[in-house]
C-alpha cells in the first residue's frame, strides 16, 4: 500500500463519496455561563443607575416644594399680621365716626372744689 492510497483510507472512513470531508453544522449559539453572569449583573447596574437618578430628581423637587411650602406659611402669617395692624389702625376711625361716638356728651367741669 502506498502512501497516497494510505490518505484516501482514512479519508472515506468520514465521508462517501462525492462528499465533503468537512461537514459543517449549524449550532445553536447560546451564551455561556460567565457571559451570561456578567450580563446580569450589568443589567442590574444600569437599572440601579436608573433607579437613582430617578430618586435624586425626586428629591431635588421635594426640596423645591419644601422650599416653596415655607415662603408660603412665611407669607401666610405676614399677610395675617397685616389685617390685625390694619383692623387695629381703623378701630379708632370707626369709634370716632360711630353713632354712639357722637351721642356721647363731652364732660367739662362744673365748679371745681376749693378748700
Amino acid at each position: 500500500m502506498t502512501y497516497s492510497s494510505s490518505l484516501a483510507m482514512n479519508r472515506t472512513r468520514f465521508s462517501g463519496r462525492n462528499q465533503n470531508s468537512i461537514h459543517f453544522r449549524a449550532q445553536a449559539r447560546s451564551i455561556g455561563p460567565v457571559s451570561n453572569t456578567i450580563t446580569l449583573i450589568v443589567l442590574a447596574c444600569l437599572l440601579g443607575l436608573l433607579y437613582l437618578t430617578q430618586v435624586t430628581k425626586t428629591n431635588a423637587y421635594g426640596f423645591q416644594i419644601n422650599n416653596l411650602q415655607q415662603t408660603q406659611s412665611s407669607l401666610e402669617n405676614q399677610y395675617q399680621n397685616l389685617q390685625v395692624a390694619s383692623a387695629q389702625l381703623q378701630s379708632l376711625n370707626r369709634v370716632e365716626n360711630s353713632a354712639v361716638a357722637k351721642g356721647l356728651v363731652p364732660v367739662t367741669p362744673s365748679a371745681t372744689v376749693q378748700n
